[in-house]
């Protein structure tokens, strides 16, 4: 009889590690891989929990630069954001995650990739569309959407019983059975008491950011974040003046400097890709600061309506992101397409802190760089060339449209009225 290999992306978490034992059941050889993607956690005590469960294998995937450099660097110089609040942290993870899984497969000649994701949620799409892309014959095995594995766990709570009954050390807790996922950009808490959307999130469930009323510095901070061509190149501590100039450096610093401030908490309800609404608690604090200041330098050198088209096609990629076609056609031409206009998104900008929020409070085109913003042309002291009088016909050519629409259906009324 041949034993199949199944490369297993793995967390150490109660779902993959319950997942772990139920394939060995079922008779596969099982190769994890847990992916270093910049979260809190001991790799070499997951590792060991693994093997002690029986994987054949446990590969500790190191990819936090590629996943800096190559994804959350593109999603700032694109100011990706969904549904106009979430900064993607899970979503941008995933395909980075599954480059990596892909490259064990071929590596160890596995048929097969298991995941741990929901039958319900996001990731369940986003890890087998990019393993198609990457690697169309492979044959994916999902747990949560199989028949046998459903019937026998409802959920959370049968798979504390279950690691419980076969000596599986988890950190979920009936009480407490939230589920968390974390990388170098953020955390996200999810499931168990937060599905009620109107139950306030515990203050002991945030691990990235302090508490911004209560326990975050009164004095504001100000850093100054350097881009060329959209992409973040370095961030200045204007207090010591250390300057940081590779991605993990920024986001390690800004992370906990912004951290420390409470910014970059969120808690919303988001439409899932599979037509779910869900609830989500999510802690992004350099993330934030550097959407912030991107946001603001893009708007300071774009042309306006470049700045609107740019605006659209951002929209239309986050809605790629999240819903799991970062590998696809059209990704890749919306991405080639943002990246054009972010040629002139060059200089610098400066960005305050205080308790729970930052704001940029200024900004400098590049020196080697041409700059739309004309100080003496909107300067009200001087007219600098700008002919106040054509302002009239230009008014006059705009009313036409509204004066016929006057003309034909009389005035328009207001409350007042």
């Amino acid at each position: 009889m041949v034993v199949e290999k199944v490369i297993l992306a793995y967390s150490g978490g109660l779902d993959t590690s319950c997942i772990l034992k139920w394939l060995l059941e079922q008779r596969y050889e099982v190769i994890c891989v847990l992916a270093d993607v910049g979260q809190q956690e001991d790799f070499e005590a997951a590792r060991q929990k693994a093997l002690k469960i029986g994987a054949k294998e446990v590969i500790v995937a190191d990819i936090k630069r590629n996943f800096a450099e190559q994804y959350i660097w593109p999603a700032i110089q694109m100011g990706l954001i969904y549904e106009e609040r979430y900064l993607l942290g899970t979503s941008l993870a995933r395909p980075c995650i599954s480059v990596a899984l892909i490259e064990a497969a071929r590596r160890h000649g596995a048929k097969y990739l298991a995941h741990g994701a929901t039958g319900k949620g996001n990731d369940q799409v986003r890890f087998e569309l990019c393993a198609y892309a990457l690697q169309p014959e492979l044959k994916i095995i999902a747990p949560w959407r199989d028949v046998e594995f459903c019937r026998q766990f409802q959920g959370r709570q049968d798979l504390i019983a279950y690691a419980k009954a076969h000596g599986i050390e988890v950190t979920a807790k009936p009480a407490t059975p939230w589920s968390t996922d974390g990388n170098m950009l953020h955390i996200s808490y999810e499931s168990g008491v937060l599905e009620d959307p109107n139950t306030v999130a515990p203050s002991t469930l945030y691990e990235l950011t302090r508490d911004p009323f209560t326990q975050a510095p009164q004095k504001p901070h100000r850093v100054c974040v350097h881009f060329k061509q959209g992409l973040p190149t370095s961030v200045e501590d204007l207090s010591s003046r250390q300057v940081y100039s590779t991605p993990m450096d920024m986001l390690k610093f800004l992370n906990d400097l912004g951290g420390s401030y409470g910014i970059g908490r969120i808690d919303i309800v988001e439409n899932r890709y599979v037509g779910l609404k869900s609830r989500g608690v999510y802690e992004t604090p350099g993330g934030t600061i550097l959407y912030t200041a991107h946001q603001d330098l893009e708007v300071f050198a774009l042309d306006r309506e470049v700045l609107r088209t740019k605006q659209m096609l951002r929209d239309r990629m986050s809605d790629f992101v999240y819903n799991g076609f970062w590998f696809s056609p059209e990704a890749l031409y919306v991405r080639r397409c943002i990246q054009l206009a972010q040629e002139h998104v060059t200089g610098q900008v400066t960005v305050e802190l205080s308790p729970g929020y930052c704001r940029a409070i200024a900004r400098k085109a590049g020196d080697k760089v041409g700059a739309l913003y004309n100080q003496q042309l909107v300067s009200m002291d001087v007219h600098g060339g700008y002919v106040p009088q054509d302002a009239g016909g230009f008014i006059a050519i705009n009313a036409v449209r509204i004066r016929e629409h006057v003309r034909a259906f009389g005035p328009y009324q207001t409350d007042q009225q």
